[in-house]
């Protein structure tokens, strides 16, 4: 398919007389009995920024990944500036001028960046000289690009924004002329997003060529030129971005319509389900992750709490989830349903947590929700394995266990629908799914859900937010921490901000903006007029105190 377009403000699509940057012909690839590619077509113009979209298993890494040599077509032929190509290995694709910034970055990270930099790349047998030349480069293309990091800096010591500088500058030291990114939005702030937008924008004002693997809709709308979408492993449309809507990208991904905002009535909260007093931790290097967090959740509501990731709320989701960091100092007061939950030594567990009736889909669905090598249907069952519906006697019943993960992979479209697979042979989304079927089937008092939908499709969103909603409406009490400012402001009854351990604030996300919460994000709180904080004090709910002002942030000192 031919797709030389112009998106508005943008550059000019190529003229017909270059060739295009890139041209997949008739590409298709299968693992085993799994058709992940078949006969693609695609044509990438040189200097567009072109976005590649689709649900979680149509096909888009895999498809990148045999244009950067990681995996070798069965069948079909790649072009370069028009001129055919085996690309057998990586090496081949950088040496054609390829680079690939991967979804999960593939750095060392007890090197510095000047060392991953030349890693692989260096020229001559004498590493010296070569530290020397690389570090001329580096400034000149940190300075070209607004890549500035600095060089010496190991990698374990910068943020993940950073860190995916340190991936481009790699692609570019090695003279790419197409950079691949594959979900590079996924772990990053909004102000990383829009400057990595800025970055790009350059990139492509230098006349370099970008394939942007995304699945997020206003990202596409707001940077590429040209889109195309795939489905189910074929290639179903490439258009203008221009001239489509995000409705039409959703549909043509999903293969329906799908709703792209949150379906919910208002909120009509209950008792008390979760009561948080004066959460303090000290990590084991003595700092201080929490200081005095306070807050409750009724039954019937939905609380969604901000912030930039790595300001307290993974240590608050893993402390009310029964795993905190080991040899924490943790105080404070927890109340579930009007019992107090052990914090600290016996009962304090994540067993414990869920006989209290507390579920958990962590942040981290790899390393914290899945054992990523057992098949499907064992991680199905982790946590509850004890639960009398998977026993038959003193052994554990595995038919019974097997049962009822097909149960669960029906009910939540989990694909490939074979619970025999390793979790590790599943799209990120449907790991996604897996794991939230495990909790949300447990009928839990409170979910505590973390980044419900990082990395995941469109249709995979729209799932996860009817069932936490789904969840809310029968009367359950559910703590959402999310990095995606519109998936807080969309889902939550009520928005808790927090900066360096602390609550900040409480917004209603009816009449609060973006920018308001931004600034609450970085610290920054608004003051009344007699220079006192106007609030509602985040850990008392609006419906005890009727005849205080709502909507308003807490400063905490």
């Amino acid at each position: 398919m031919n797709d030389t377009v112009t998106k508005a403000g943008g550059p000019d699509s190529a003229p017909q007389s270059i060739p295009p940057a890139i041209e997949l012909r008739g590409i298709s690839k299968a693992f085993g009995p799994v058709q992940a590619n078949r006969n693609i077509d695609l044509t990438v113009q040189k200097g567009t920024i072109h976005g590649i979209i689709g649900e979680n298993g149509a096909g888009k890494s895999t498809l990148m990944s045999i244009l950067y040599g990681f995996y070798k077509p069965d069948s079909g032929e790649i072009l370069i500036d028009g001129k055919p190509i085996q690309i057998t290995d990586s090496m081949t694709a950088i040496r054609a001028g390829i680079g690939m910034v991967f979804q999960h970055f593939k750095l060392v990270r007890n090197f510095t960046v000047l060392e991953n930099i030349i890693l692989g790349a260096e020229d001559g047998p004498l590493l010296r000289p070569s530290l020397a030349r690389a570090r001329k480069r580096l400034r000149e293309l940190a300075e070209e690009y607004e890549l500035q990091v600095d060089p010496d800096e190991a990698i374990e010591e910068l943020s993940v924004g950073h860190q995916q500088r340190v991936e481009i500058l790699k692609a570019l030291y090695r003279q790419a002329d197409i950079l691949i990114l594959d979900e590079p939005t996924g772990v990053l702030t909004p102000a990383e997003a829009d400057h990595l937008f800025r970055i790009l924008n350059g990139l492509r004002d230098e006349g370099k060529t970008i394939i942007l693997i995304t699945h997020k809709l206003r990202e596409i709308m707001e940077i590429t030129d040209n889109v195309s979408v795939m489905r189910r492993g074929e290639m179903v449309a490439s258009v203008r971005t221009a001239e489509t809507t995000p409705e039409e990208l959703a549909e043509l991904m999903v293969g329906r319509k799908v709703l792209l905002e949150v379906d919910k009535t208002p909120a009509q909260p209950g008792k008390p389900i979760l009561e948080v007093r004066d959460l303090r931790m000290i990590d084991i290097d003595k700092v201080e992750r929490l200081r005095g967090i306070s807050f409750d959740i009724r039954a019937g509501e939905i609380v969604g709490i901000a912030g930039v990731s790595g300001n307290g709320q993974t240590q608050l989701l893993e402390i009310l989830g029964g795993f905190p960091e080991k040899g924490a100092k943790i105080s404070g007061e927890v109340m579930m349903n009007g019992q107090p939950l052990a914090l600290n030594g016996r009962g304090s567990d994540a067993a414990e947590r869920r006989e209290r009736g507390i579920g958990h889909v962590p942040e981290d669905r790899q390393d914290e929700g899945l054992i990523m090598d057992f098949p499907a249907w064992e991680n199905v069952s982790f946590g509850y394995h004890n639960a009398p519906e998977y026993s038959n006697g003193i052994f554990m019943d595995c038919a019974a266990i097997r049962a009822d993960a097909e149960g669960k992979f029906q009910r939540f479209d989990v694909r490939p629908p074979n619970p025999e697979l390793a979790a590790r042979n599943f799209s990120g989304g449907n790991q996604q799914k897996i794991v939230v079927a495990r909790e949300v089937e447990r009928n839990p008092d409170l979910l505590l859900i973390g980044q419900p939908t990082r990395g995941v499709d469109i249709g995979a969103i729209e799932f996860i937010h009817k069932r936490i909603v789904e969840l809310r409406d029968a009367g359950k009490a559910v703590l959402l921490v999310s990095v995606e400012l519109d998936e807080i402001m969309s889902l939550s009854d009520r928005v808790l901000v927090m900066f360096d351990g602390m609550i900040m604030g409480e917004r209603d996300p009816e009449t609060t903006t973006a920018g308001e919460l931004g600034l609450l994000m970085a610290g920054v709180t608004d003051r009344d007029a007699s220079g006192r904080d106007g609030i509602t004090p985040a850990h008392r709910h609006p419906a005890d105190h009727p005849d205080e002002p709502t909507a308003k942030p807490e400063g905490q000192a």
